[in-house]
């Protein structure tokens, strides 16, 4: 480490242990939970999340990413338990950790031979089909333990259609006994629900599954010291973590690896492992502030290691995570040493906490896992993949029918094969299909005069052999110009799209240009951007819906009233937004009821985005105005003091003071890169316009101020008085600019 990554890595130091912090509250409840849904002993989830968390910050590819156990091997683990338990659960768990081992190995293997683009092969839809199949199978074990039926058992299908006894037969007599489980386990559902919606930035500073731990545990203490009464949960139902976690290890059972349903098991862990890994990298890399891109191969091998670790110390194997790591990213975790402290905590935990966890309820860690389940398998999902056409559809339905009917394995394969006659079919001509699989079909080369990289794909592009072209666009710089040109190409499917989509993101984080041409000349099945494309046209449907609300009318009007213009429809491609460090962390999803004004460039906005990922996902609208100024200003961030920015403070973000102005130093957080520069350019006049008017959240990149207030939608009295704010600030800094030129 040379001495300037050593000086950075010290000053970020208080940054990454606390986003290590903050993600240990989320992965202790997840950790016990995860094993639990897999019907193994609740520590096994803690020891692959210290593990992960240890090896992989050490060796990974990585550097935002957290791992532990993952959502998706839970369906994997529990049959992998069941199938080779014979009756006997203990000596299952011991034989799926040497099938995790095994898997592990693998995992080194892939790494090693830098296997890590074969997630390409996958079509898109069957992936998502089964992500949903899993969450269908989380969904439908865990409903029953959240009402306390911990001992419900059977595949997907029957425990689906047993949800109806588990809710009826709490009315019973026969079962009173179970009621107050049922109902912690209720409540601690409808805690993870209606978490997201109430922005309060004191209360989530602890996220939803600890706050459901904290609740549980205070509530079995109540009982203790207040109340004469008995706890009313039976034992049982509470988390058994054992006395001495460090001693007494578990032995991995290899008595079946020559065993078919043993190799089965191995290469089931290995390929979702692979997947859910891969997937979760990608997603975590457009959340990077930094844009860096991850190596997946070096990632693999390290995931695999720790699995192997984990699996001899009793553990579950180790994935990396995207609701942990987005949690990581969103309170400033920037290396794999976050990754490393949430482990740290893990142990303190583990160590100083051993007496709680016991006091924790499986009902309430079961309502976790029911609304990780539901995430997974939301019929919006559904709705989401039917917009991008039928053929979509068709092929999410498949995956999901045939993963729950039979395994994981075979369910996506029944997805490739059905994506592969879904082409057929789309083609009208196997001979077409056969003739242009395997060709090479891609011609990239750079212009020497303007330094553009140009690839042409010819006649047919899928997920078959989307790897040839991916294997000439890693090739080319992301600070680069490049054009991909189909307007040779007969067939382009959805995954490529949606890969070319990311590279289109990727090159813009970077500062370059990704452009993708010819294919104005395909006719699509749908209006989704993303819809199959195809030379021999399909009807294309195309539907608009201009009827303006109440809201709507109103914004209208101030357009008028401003002499300016209104513009109510989604603009999906924001790339001035991420010149904002505010946005560079979250997903945009679009743009809209746009009150602008053309000549000067002011401009108030309706802004819908995502921040974090999987359960930890919340879609916010937020209006904001953009003032333009007429010549470089410095870069700052201006923010309420409160106790938010003592924490911030804390994480190593220092206050910038100005001179003669103690009071407002007070009021305010005043962050950027150049101190003095901001500490000139904050004069007794600005100075005054702050402290006396309303407080707003504002952020400059030195051309254009982003102002903001709250984080929801503005009310149309709000918005005028944001217009006001923010034309009188700009006419301030704007006539200082002047005077001073």
């Amino acid at each position: 480490m040379g001495d300037t990554n050593r000086k950075e890595f010290i000053s970020t130091l208080p940054k990454n242990i606390f986003a290590g912090f903050v993600v240990s509250l989320i992965a202790l409840p997840l950790g016990l939970g995860l094993a639990l849904a897999s019907e193994a002993p609740p520590i096994s989830g803690i020891i692959a999340a210290i593990v992960g968390g240890t090896i992989v910050a050490l060796i990974g590819g990585s550097k935002v990413t957290i791992t532990g156990p993952g959502n998706g091997l839970v369906v994997v683990l529990l049959g992998a338990i069941t199938t080779l338990a014979n009756g006997d659960l203990q000596q299952g768990f011991l034989l799926t950790l040497a099938a995790i081992i095994c898997a592990g190995i693998l995992m080194i293997l892939i790494g090693l031979l830098r296997f890590g683009h074969l997630s390409d092969f996958f079509p898109s839809s069957a992936i998502q089909g089964m992500l949903a199949a899993i969450g269908i199978g989380i969904f439908a074990k865990q409903f029953h333990v959240m009402l306390a039926h911990h001992t419900v058992a059977g595949d997907t299908l029957s425990l689906i259609t047993q949800i109806p006894f588990s809710v009826f037969s709490l009315f019973s007599s026969d079962y009173q006994h179970l009621t107050f489980a049922a109902l912690i386990g209720v409540g601690s559902l409808l805690i993870m629900v209606f978490y997201g919606k109430i922005r309060n930035k004191y209360l989530q500073l602890i996220p939803a599954p600890m706050w459901i731990v904290v609740l549980t545990v205070g509530l079995s203490y109540y009982y203790e010291f207040f109340t004469t009464k008995t706890y009313p949960i039976a034992p049982e139902l509470l988390v058994k973590v054992p006395e001495k976690i460090f001693s007494g290890l578990p032995t991995p059972d290899f008595s079946m690896l020559l065993d078919a349903k043993f190799i089965g098991v191995v290469l089931t862990i290995t390929l979702i492992s692979s997947i859910e890994s891969l997937l979760s990298i990608k997603a975590v890399d457009k959340l990077d502030p930094e844009k860096r891109r991850s190596n997946v191969n070096r990632d693999l091998f390290a995931l695999g290691l720790a699995s192997v670790v984990s699996g001899f110390l009793g553990g579950l194997n180790v994935v990396t995570v995207i609701a942990r790591s987005s949690v990581n990213v969103n309170n400033g975790g920037t290396n794999r040493s976050a990754n490393f402290f949430h482990a740290l905590f893990l142990v303190l935990f583990l160590v100083l906490f051993q007496g709680q966890l016991n006091r924790i309820p499986l009902t309430a860690l079961a309502a976790i896992l029911v609304f990780t389940g539901y995430k997974l398998a939301a019929p919006a999902n559904l709705i989401k993949v039917s917009k991008i056409g039928t053929e979509q559809l068709v092929i999410f339905g498949a995956t999901v029918i045939a993963t729950i009917t039979t395994n994981l394995i075979t369910g996506i394969l029944v997805g490739i094969i059905t994506a592969i006659l879904v082409h057929i079919v789309l083609n009208k001509s196997i001979a077409f299909f056969t003739r242009n699989l395997f060709k090479p079909n891609v011609l990239m080369y750079k212009e020497i005069s303007t330094g553009t990289y140009l690839v042409s794909v010819k006649n047919f592009s899928s997920f078959l052999n989307f790897n040839k072209l991916r294997h000439n666009l890693d090739t080319i710089p992301e600070n680069s110009d490049a054009i991909i040109d189909f307007q040779l190409c007969d067939f382009v499917d959805f995954t490529v799209q949606e890969n070319l989509h990311n590279y289109q993101e990727s090159f813009q984080r970077k500062k370059g240009s990704f452009e993708i041409t010819g294919l104005d000349i395909h006719g699509t099945a749908s209006s989704h951007p993303m819809a199959v494309r195809k030379l021999l046209s399909f009807s294309r449907k195309i539907g608009t819906d201009t009827n303006l609300t109440k809201r709507q009318e109103d914004l209208k009007q101030i357009a008028i009233d401003f002499d300016w213009k209104y513009d109510p429809t989604k603009k999906e491609n924001n790339p001035e937004l991420q010149d904002f460090v505010f946005f560079r962390t979250k997903e945009i999803h679009y743009q809209y009821n746009t009150i602008f004004d053309a000549p000067s460039g002011f401009k108030i906005s309706d802004i819908m985005f995502s921040e974090g990922e999987f359960i930890t996902r919340k879609v916010i609208k937020i209006t904001c105005l953009f003032v333009p100024i007429i010549t470089s200003i410095p870069k700052f961030k201006l923010n309420k003091e409160d106790l938010l920015t003592v924490l911030y403070k804390f994480a190593g973000y220092h206050d910038i003071a100005i001179e003669g102005h103690p009071d407002f130093s007070k009021r305010f957080f005043l962050l950027g890169e150049d101190p003095r520069e901001i500490q000139h350019f904050f004069t007794d006049e600005l100075v005054l316009f702050f402290e006396s008017n309303p407080y707003y959240r504002i952020e400059s990149t030195g051309k254009t101020l982003l102002i903001m207030h709250k984080e929801r939608l503005a009310s149309v009295k709000e918005i005028k008085e944001l217009l006001d704010y923010g034309k009188r600030l700009g006419d301030i800094i704007n006539t200082k600019i002047l005077v001073q030129n």
